[in-house]
């Protein structure tokens, strides 16, 4: 606070005192507490049924933390992750807002002025907790609104098996992956590389490839640089080095979602593709033996890797600004961000509980993803264009590697509708 508001500050409260009166007074621009609140709390669901929903971490973080904080309850309601975007967006619309939503993009209610920024409800450790790249991921102009709830990065994973059978190394480079695409499909295999570019998830696998090859989809000032010449380079690769040579599988890249190919993958099916620790998981249940290294480039393993972060908001809607802030504290405890981490193989996002998850004996086979969290790169959360853009990617992009296509031509439709979103906003 400056000096003259806290003289301020100090002669209120010498009045009140005089006066016998007694007041519970917050910080500078804060809320006074009003007796009972009710928090109400949206979250995704990352669980795969019942025996693992979200429902039940997020109803035992409420639990303990009404337990440390009485007169403060928290409602839950937790939403399949293909719909809670949505059903946020529509409350919001109609004016019943959540007080705080776990969700995948946060950038439209920033700029509409409907989120309290961190300063306003975060405790200084907590958000100098966070992990650098993550909490620069959650800003616009300067001011982080998306707090970063969980992440994930991606690494190449290749069935060790299949690799051993065809004499093959693990690639580094571009070249090496077509070599071994190739003695791949000379053994049999059915994806020698399962290239998912349908619509499900056609942004991230896009973005690992541009980023292997030098390219992204914004320059380094953040603007739009989707049909750059390395990103053009890297798709007339992918077309005639890959999908040309028949070494994609029988899905044209275009028309294979990523769970299809993840699928295919612990069935044994396929011998390279880009995945993440869920992956690893499951496919070793099946059997796989999974090797992983990092994305291969052009002339070497990618420096960076494609980071992915759900995101943390608090709404001003209903006023609940010291609350919110209190259990935001709560929730980003090394415990509670642990435990949902370990519960679906994903990553922390904070700096403390990182480091115990990289000591733990028992996470080994995490190391690898969260040594490429720190210098990975995310997508361009805090763009409100982002949506169409990525929308547009996801329904375009997997023309771009088909056998006579023109990268260059249908990246350049993907930039001209980055531009108009750009200039809607």
């Amino acid at each position: 606070m400056g000096e003259a508001v806290q003289r301020r500050f100090l002669g209120l409260t010498a009045v009140m005192a005089a006066l016998g009166m007694t007041a519970t007074l917050s910080a500078c621009g804060g809320d006074a507490d009003a007796g009972d609140v009710t928090l109400k709390l949206v979250a995704a669901d990352y669980g795969t049924g019942p025996e693992n929903s979200s429902e039940k971490y997020w109803s035992g973080v409420a639990a303990g933390f009404e337990k440390e904080h009485p007169g403060i309850k928290v409602d839950v309601t937790v939403l399949h992750w293909k719909d809670v975007d949505r059903e946020v967006a529509e409350m919001v619309k109609a004016g019943d807002a959540p007080d705080i939503a776990q969700i995948g993009a946060y950038a439209d209610y920033a700029k509409a002025g409907k989120l309290y920024t961190a300063d306003e409800t975060l405790a200084i450790r907590t958000t100098a907790n966070f992990l650098p790249g993550l909490t620069d991921a959650g800003k616009i102009n300067g001011t982080l609104y998306g707090l970063p709830f969980v992440a994930s990065t991606r690494l190449l994973f290749y069935n060790e098996q299949l690799f051993d059978q065809a004499g093959l190394d693990a690639p580094e480079t571009w070249d090496d992956i077509r070599s071994d695409a190739a003695a791949l499909k000379a053994k049999g295999v059915d994806y020698p590389f399962a290239l998912p570019l349908g619509q499900e998830e056609a942004q991230a696998e896009t973005l690992m490839w541009l980023l292997s090859g030098g390219g992204g989809y914004t320059d380094d000032v953040g603007a739009y640089d989707i049909d750059s010449a390395e990103n053009v380079a890297t798709f007339r690769w992918l077309r005639d080095n890959l999908v040309g040579a028949g070494l994609t599988g029988p899905v044209a890249p275009g028309k294979l979602d990523r769970a299809k190919a993840f699928e295919a993958f612990a069935d044994g099916k396929v011998g390279m593709l880009n995945g993440h620790p869920t992956l690893m998981d499951k496919a070793e249940a099946e059997g796989i033996k999974v090797g992983m290294v990092p994305l291969p480039g052009s002339d070497g393993p990618t420096k960076g890797s494609m980071g992915v972060a759900d995101w943390m908001m608090g709404f001003k809607e209903n006023g609940h600004r010291q609350e919110i802030g209190k259990f935001f504290d709560y929730a980003y405890s090394d415990e509670n961000v642990l435990e949902f981490a370990e519960s679906y193989d994903l990553l922390p996002v904070t700096g403390s509980a990182s480091a115990a998850m990289e000591a733990d004996k028992k996470h080994k086979k995490l190391r690898p993803f969260l040594a490429a969290l720190p210098n990975s790169t995310f997508t361009p959360y805090g763009k409100t264009s982002w949506a169409t853009v990525s929308d547009a990617i996801k329904k375009k992009i997997g023309s771009a590697v088909a056998p006579g296509s023109n990268p260059e031509g249908i990246l350049g439709e993907v930039a001209a509708e980055a531009t108009r979103a750009e200039a809607a906003e």
